[in-house]
């Protein structure tokens, strides 16, 4: 196993630019982000620096703003490789597979910003590409979404997709629990799609949450029959001539 650890777009504009991420909160991801980063310096895992760039007067991201500036926590270290993207995913456009490829890096373990756009995006294609993907899960962070779809809180967001990416995808680690397989040289492991859903399935397995779920179904059923056989009542008792206040 040969990792390369990649942090994406810890950028100005996830800090004190227009989109400031909020969960993790930047106190909790920007620390976990310079620990794995010690880490692979300290194991010899390879550091790869992501930055996006969009054209000049871009609303976020423009070339040469304050905002498309690395953030001080990583603008300091010297990568093993750097890349400059302009598309969602890192492996767009860019020379980062020829560089893993070159270098014999078999898997990859994603960092930075956003969770649910250029991280899911970069482990997605690093998967497709046929890479061992890890996704840190307090070293990555998003924010609130609103659309014409509709709207989702950051820590709904993020819950989402790590549990997306370790369905299939990716093994979903915190910062410590990935510090310490790089110390051992071990993987990660990693779920399938059908485990992750075949846990509700399969006796013994969150039994004490699906025995609630049933329960409060049931419930619910109970009142509803209740309901309808009342509302029965009512109707043939009232249908005879007698009152309709049962």
């Amino acid at each position: 196993m040969k990792r390369a650890l990649i942090v994406i777009d810890v950028q100005n504009e996830y800090v004190d630019g227009n989109l400031p991420i909020c969960h993790p909160d930047l106190m909790t991801s920007i620390p976990n982000i310079e620990v794995a980063m010690d880490a692979a310096a300290d194991h010899g895992a390879a550091l790869v620096i992501v930055q996006h760039i969009e054209d000049e007067g871009a609303p976020v991201f423009a070339r040469g703003s304050h905002g498309a500036a690395l953030h001080e926590s990583v603008a300091d270290r010297t990568p093993d490789h750097l890349v400059t993207k302009t598309d969602v995913s890192a492996f767009r456009g860019t020379d980062l597979e020829e560089w893993l490829r070159a270098g014999g890096y078999d898997t990859v373990t994603i960092a930075g910003f956003m969770t649910q756009h250029c991280c899911a995006g970069t482990a997605r294609d690093a998967h497709a590409l046929g890479f061992t993907v890890e996704f840190l899960s307090d070293a990555t962070g998003t924010l609130d979404l609103v659309n014409a779809a509709g709207s989702i809180s950051a820590d709904a967001l993020h819950v989402s997709v790590l549990v997306t990416m370790d369905s299939e995808f990716a093994a979903v680690a915190t910062t410590e629990e990935w510090t310490l397989a790089v110390e051992a040289g071990d993987s990660l492991p990693v779920s399938n799609l059908w485990d992750s859903t075949g846990h509700a399935r399969v006796p013994g397995k969150h039994s004490e949450l699906h025995k609630l779920m049933r329960e409060v179904r049931a419930g619910i059923d109970r009142d509803i029959a209740a309901e309808e056989s009342h509302e029965l009542r009512n109707t043939l008792y009232v249908g005879q001539g007698g009152s309709a206040s049962l």
